[in-house]
């Protein structure tokens, strides 16, 4: 991708991806890459449009970059299409359900004869290796969470069901971990010219997640409860209701809860002696009352006084954001946390999140957001060597193109 100067730029501007993945975990993956330069062309289906494009302002942003091509994969002639386009790519992307490209004779294999040192990278619910009845089995963000165990310990007790944390947690976090040992692999691969398959799971990215709760549950046998917004280990509530809104008070750290121990009138007490670096459940007594003083303290106050408040002592402390909130805060104002830019398919313009994080000598870019089905599609195989006869042919055999969004 070449920003609107016609110039290179990111820090992965000599990257090239195929994108054949739909929704949200490969397509972020690869936004990522597109957003640091990365020449990344996103493949659709012929047949059926991206389910993504159901969000048309959201597509904008998470297709931001990426140029947009549709392909009957499957078929003899779309198979020498992709051949043409991973030819020379760094990293192909697809997120079908476990074995459908080996199924459609596209197996690493194959590929790997087309580009020895190219990285495959297979995104699926359930992965390729495991139980036959489970590989083909269709999976969404909230499968996902269930079948790893993190539905599990989120959401309030019981009778109340558990809580899919939103929007889209174990998708997007599958796409973190798509983008970095895709890029790591990309790495060697360069090294060595040997390519490599990740087989990359979406339940199991959230399994990795779990942290103590599942060091404790598979050593200790211990099924952490639903607790909502509370800790298993610190008594206090976290979210505190002010008398105009809500904030979150994250409470730990010794400088920090000795000032609160003092804002509170609690010197003195022995409860309180000595250093204290989380109010936690195996003092009781203690946390009673720390805790009945901070949501009277929270109670008595608006929100941004509680803010300041104890934002001055050190406290970590945030109001609970609405996106108005955001837009007006100064903090997001200062660092630029939105942008705009114009929509491809509206002529409207979008505003959503800049690029995350920020580089200093080779900052990301948006040049573009999402684009249109099929938009750059004759472009993308004119580049491949493909004549403008053939183009057509392609098109009139319905190998590209197919119906709009």
């Amino acid at each position: 991708m070449k920003d609107a100067d016609g110039q290179p730029f990111g820090n992965l501007q000599d990257l090239k991806v195929v994108n054949a993945s739909s929704v949200v975990a490969g397509p972020f993956m690869c936004g990522l890459f597109a957003e640091q330069g990365a020449d990344v062309i996103q493949v659709e289906n012929t047949r059926v449009p991206d389910m993504y494009r159901l969000w048309p302002q959201s597509w904008s942003t998470e297709r931001r970059n990426q140029r947009s091509m549709s392909l009957d994969i499957p078929s003899e002639q779309g198979r020498q299409v992709l051949f043409r386009l991973i030819a020379d790519a760094d990293m192909l992307v697809e997120s079908s359900k476990g074995g459908t490209w080996a199924s459609w004779g596209l197996t690493d294999e194959v590929l790997w004869e087309v580009n020895p040192r190219l990285v495959v990278v297979h995104i699926s619910g359930f992965g390729l290796t495991g139980d036959p009845a489970y590989l083909r089995r269709a999976s969404f963000d909230s499968i996902g969470q269930a079948f790893s165990g993190y539905l599990a310990i989120n959401g309030f007790p019981d009778p109340l069901p558990p809580y899919v944390t939103k929007p889209y947690t174990g998708d997007f976090v599958t796409g973190l971990f798509g983008a970095w040992s895709a890029l790591a692999a990309v790495l060697r691969s360069r090294q060595t010219g040997q390519g490599e398959s990740i087989d990359l799971a979406q339940f199991e990215s959230l399994v990795r997640l779990q942290a103590s709760y599942l060091t404790d549950g598979l050593n200790k046998g211990l099924q952490a409860p639903r607790m909502g917004n509370l800790d298993s280990y610190g008594a206090c509530n976290g979210t505190e209701r002010c008398a105009d809104g809500w904030v979150f008070v994250a409470v730990g750290g010794a400088t920090a809860i000795r000032n609160m121990v003092t804002l509170f009138g609690l010197d003195g007490d022995p409860d309180f002696d000595g250093v204290i670096q989380s109010i936690s459940r195996d003092k009781p007594e203690r946390a009673r009352k720390f805790v009945e003083k901070l949501e009277a303290f929270c109670a008595e106050r608006t929100v941004a006084e509680v803010d300041a408040e104890l934002g001055a002592l050190g406290v970590a402390v945030s109001p609970v954001m609405t996106y108005q909130m955001m837009r007006e805060h100064p903090h997001y104002q200062q660092r630029g946390v939105f942008e705009t830019w114009e929509d491809l398919a509206t002529g409207e313009d979008v505003t959503g999140a800049a690029p995350v994080p920020r580089f200093r000598n080779n900052p990301s870019k948006t040049v573009r957001g999402g684009a249109p089905r099929d938009f750059d599609t004759d472009t993308v195989l004119a580049e491949h060597g493909f004549t403008a006869d053939e183009i057509t042919a392609l098109r009139a055999d319905g190998v590209v193109g197919g119906p709009a969004a």
